[in-house]
This record gives C-alpha cells, structure tokens and sequence, in this order.
C-alpha cells in the first residue's frame, strides 16, 4: 500500500494560500535567518522530508499554472489521450492558440482529486458489500 511518502503530489498555491501568517511554519536559513512561509509550501517541504527518510528519491519540478494538455496529463500521471478524452467531453475547461489546446492546472488537479474520491467511493462502496456478504 502507498503511503505518504510514496505518493506523488502537485502542490499549487491560489492566490489566498500565498499569504504569512507571523509566527506560523517557517524555515531556517543556515545563518539562523528565520524565513516564513506559507502552510501549504510547509506541507511540500514535509512531504519531501517523509520521502526522503523513507528512503525514496525526490524529483522537484516547477510547472506553469497553465499547460498544454500532453504536459497536464503528464504532471497527473493519467495517459495523454485520456485526458485528452475528458477534456473534449467538457469534464476540464481549455482553450485553443493556433496550435495547442491548453488547460489550467488547478482545474485539472480538481478534476483529478474528484475522479481518484469517486473511485474511492466505489471501493469503498464494494468493500462494505464484501463484508456485508460475508457476515450473512
């Protein structure tokens, strides 16, 4: 089974997640500086810290907040022409320049996160009747 430290994340800041709470999570620079941060950037830096201990390589890779739709599918880890598929059954808004159809990336990410709680539902769903059907 996966746990934290092998699962892979996209973390992305909105606008009202980039702000500094005083006293809240911080780093500290080498030279004591006390540095700031924002609560999701900590939650990254911790996720990395619990790949690391365990083991686990760590690759770090900036994205645009708006991508072409191969590269989105490649962030989520899905097939290109899945994604590709739903995108064109209008579940993820896009829009087309001359040659790319391009997607945002908190929309895709929205997208992933109800389809992965969706397939969670019905595993959880047929668990519960495994489990019905063994008591009778």
């Amino acid at each position: 089974m996966l746990g934290p430290e092998t699962e892979s994340r996209i973390y992305l800041l909105d606008d009202d997640q980039r702000g500094l709470v005083p006293g809240g999570p911080a780093v500290i620079r080498p030279d004591g500086v006390r540095e700031e941060i924002p609560a999701l950037v900590y939650r990254a830096v911790q996720h990395v810290l619990d790949a690391m201990r365990a083991g686990r390589a760590v690759q770090i890779v900036p994205l645009r907040t708006e991508l072409p739709i191969d590269e989105a599918a490649d962030a989520i880890g899905i097939g290109r022409d899945d994604l590709r598929k739903h995108v064109g059954a209008g579940e993820i808004p896009f829009r087309s320049s001359e040659y790319v159809d391009w997607v945002k990336l908190a929309d895709v990410i929205n997208w992933d996160n109800a389809r992965i709680a969706r397939r969670r539902a019905i595993l959880d769903e047929m668990a519960a009747d495994d489990l019905a059907d063994d008591e009778e």
